[in-house]
C-alpha cells in the first residue's frame, strides 16, 4: 500500500493529535473486534438475570445441587424463574413431592453448575 491510499488517506497529524476525516471507516475496522472471545470460555448469549443466578448458586452448596423452593425470605420461589431456568437447561426437575405435588423440586444440571459458578 502506498502512503497516501487506504482508510487513513485522509487523516491528517495536528501537533501529537491524529484527526480521521473518514471516522465511519476507522469505527467500522475497529467493530470486527467484538464477536471474538479471548479465552476458552463459551459466549453466552443470554446469561442468567440476577434472581436466576442466586437461585441457581443457592444449589451449588447443596447436597445432588438440589435447589430451594424458599427464598431466603421464607417465600416460595418465584415460580417464573424456575421455569425459566428449566427452559434454559440450567435445571432438571428432580423428583415428586408426594406431600405437595405441586411443588417442583429441582436439581442443577451441569450447564447450571456453570452459570452459576460463572463470572
Amino acid at each position: 500500500m502506498l502512503f497516501g491510499e487506504g482508510p487513513l488517506a485522509s487523516a491528517s497529524s495536528e501537533g501529537d493529535a491524529a484527526v480521521f476525516a473518514e471516522r465511519d471507516i476507522a469505527r467500522h475496522q475497529t467493530r470486527s473486534f467484538d464477536i471474538f472471545a479471548f479465552n476458552d470460555n463459551e459466549l453466552e448469549d443470554d446469561p442468567p438475570t440476577l434472581h436466576e443466578l442466586l437461585y441457581l448458586r443457592r444449589g451449588l452448596t447443596q447436597p445432588g445441587g438440589k435447589l430451594p423452593l424458599f427464598d431466603l425470605d421464607g417465600q416460595n420461589v418465584d415460580a417464573a424463574i424456575v421455569r425459566r431456568c428449566l427452559e434454559r437447561g440450567w435445571a432438571e426437575p428432580w423428583f415428586n413431592n408426594p406431600l405437595k405435588p405441586d411443588w417442583l423440586v429441582c436439581k442443577l444440571t451441569e450447564q447450571g453448575r456453570r452459570a452459576a459458578a460463572g463470572p
